[in-house]
């Protein structure tokens, strides 16, 4: 669980009028997807699916797989997806989207997925250890495998254009957090492995 994630923060919200926007919400690295995000919305976007990609986090030199921003305009340009880059108003930019996306190839257990839960969006992600922590295939959201940007769009394009889906999963997304991943469940456990440990606490 980490330290949960703190639902108030993070409160459920109605999803924004307009066409749909897909937020892909991590860093711009090989290692997140992004690069299978941008195909799968190239693909959409050939198909005439008319929904906004956007990117909403910074480059990482530092990283391994890091996508040089030179790519990262090279598709802005193209007009396959916009970016927004690093942002400290995270409530603010999920609650703009329609749909979550991080088709990461590895995660712990990745904080931003349990926050876009909370807000109660439909999310697509990847089916590792960590990402199927957060989703239940079908239920709150789409597993895909690992580097198949033709079965992302495929998850992508059901959330896009099904917009009783998309609500009905992200209310049992925030209905997931607030049962398994809500700071305050984190405390309250955190507070009865203590009285647990302390005897002494509850006057023995």
């Amino acid at each position: 669980k980490g330290c949960g994630v703190d639902t108030r923060e993070f409160p459920y919200t109605p999803e924004p009028p307009g066409p749909p926007l897909v937020l892909f919400p991590a860093r711009i690295i090989g290692d997140k997807g992004v690069r299978e995000f941008v195909t799968a919305a190239r693909i959409l976007k050939a198909e005439g699916i008319n929904a906004t990609f956007r990117l909403l986090g910074r480059t990482d030199p530092d990283n391994p797989t890091n996508v040089p921003e030179s790519e990262v305009r090279a598709w802005e340009a193209e007009g396959i997806v916009e970016w927004r880059g690093f942002s400290t108003e995270m409530p603010i930019e999920l609650a703009l989207a329609h749909v979550v996306c991080m088709p990461s190839y590895r995660e712990g257990l990745p904080r931003v997925l349990i926050e876009a839960a909370s807000i109660g969006r439909a999310i697509v992600t990847t089916d590792v250890p960590g990402c199927r922590e957060v989703v239940r295939d079908g239920d709150n959201g789409f597993l895909v495998p690992v580097r198949d940007p033709v079965k992302l769009a495929m998850a992508l394009k059901r959330l896009i254009e099904d917009a009783k889906l998309r609500r009905d999963m992200g209310a049992r997304g925030r209905a997931r957090v607030m049962q398994e991943f809500s700071v305050e469940g984190f405390v309250a456990d955190s507070l009865g492995v203590y009285r647990d440990l302390l005897p002494e606490a509850n006057g023995a």
